[in-house]
């Protein structure tokens, strides 16, 4: 009968859906991997690089949900954090470079909050070598308050490269891409809300190059991210 073919199809069947609902619901509320298709977080990031997040960095939520079991932290300047854009639904990974209640503005490339400039230091030598098209951006090493990182720019290509000053509201975020000239992050998008971010990056698991018939990049692979 229909009934016991079925009874027998799930004993042999439940160790492995059970297993799969497990992983699905791990992936949902703890930890997942990540893909980049674009080139916004570069030099940090590049395509083709599977990033590590946490996805309870900041809240636990109920696995195929937004309901928020636990609210653990805060996302900080300088986090690298995986998001949904409130333009579109598009999910981003960009830098967080403001937080609620700062003001932040922008002038000739340079970030300003609170009204003090993040510096930009010399860039790192080496900076952008590995990068095919390196020799057409301008490297340079962020200090976002305290935070170190490499950010570029592309002065052939038009891109908002000041705004007036704004202040953060209340439960939400202004982020940047790394790669400042071509990235589509809160200078177009407006302010994210803390429910829009889903975890946070934190290394590169693996990587491969999309450039090289999906070589691995094997000096990329499990490199933190700064």
């Amino acid at each position: 009968m229909m009934r016991d073919r079925l009874l027998a199809q799930w004993k042999e069947w439940r160790g492995t859906l059970l297993f799969l609902l497990l992983m699905c619901a791990f992936r949902s509320s703890f930890a997942d991997i990540y893909y980049i298709p674009t080139g916004s977080m570069k030099p940090t990031v590049v395509e083709g690089d599977r990033l590590l997040t946490e996805k309870m960095a900041y809240d636990l939520r109920l696995p195929f949900t937004s309901v928020v079991l636990w609210h653990r932290a805060e996302p900080r300047r300088g986090d690298i954090v995986v998001l949904y854009s409130p333009e579109d639904g598009e999910r981003l990974l960009k830098r967080v470079v403001a937080v609620p209640g700062d003001v932040v503005e922008m002038r000739d490339e340079s970030v300003i909050i609170n009204g003090r400039a993040m510096a930009q230091l010399p860039p790192v030598a080496g900076e952008g070598a590995a990068l095919p098209d390196a020799a057409a951006y301008v490297f340079r090493q962020e200090d976002l308050a305290g935070h170190e990182h490499a950010v570029m720019f592309d002065p052939g290509r038009y891109a908002m490269r000041s705004f007036a000053p704004v202040t953060v509201p209340a439960g939400e975020y202004f982020v940047m891409g790394d790669n400042r000239d071509d990235s589509k992050d809160s200078r177009y998008i407006g302010f994210v809300p803390a429910s829009a971010i889903t975890g946070r990056a934190f290394a590169v698991g693996y990587s491969l190059d999309p450039a090289r018939h999906w070589l691995p990049r094997l000096s990329r692979s499990f490199q933190p991210l700064r």
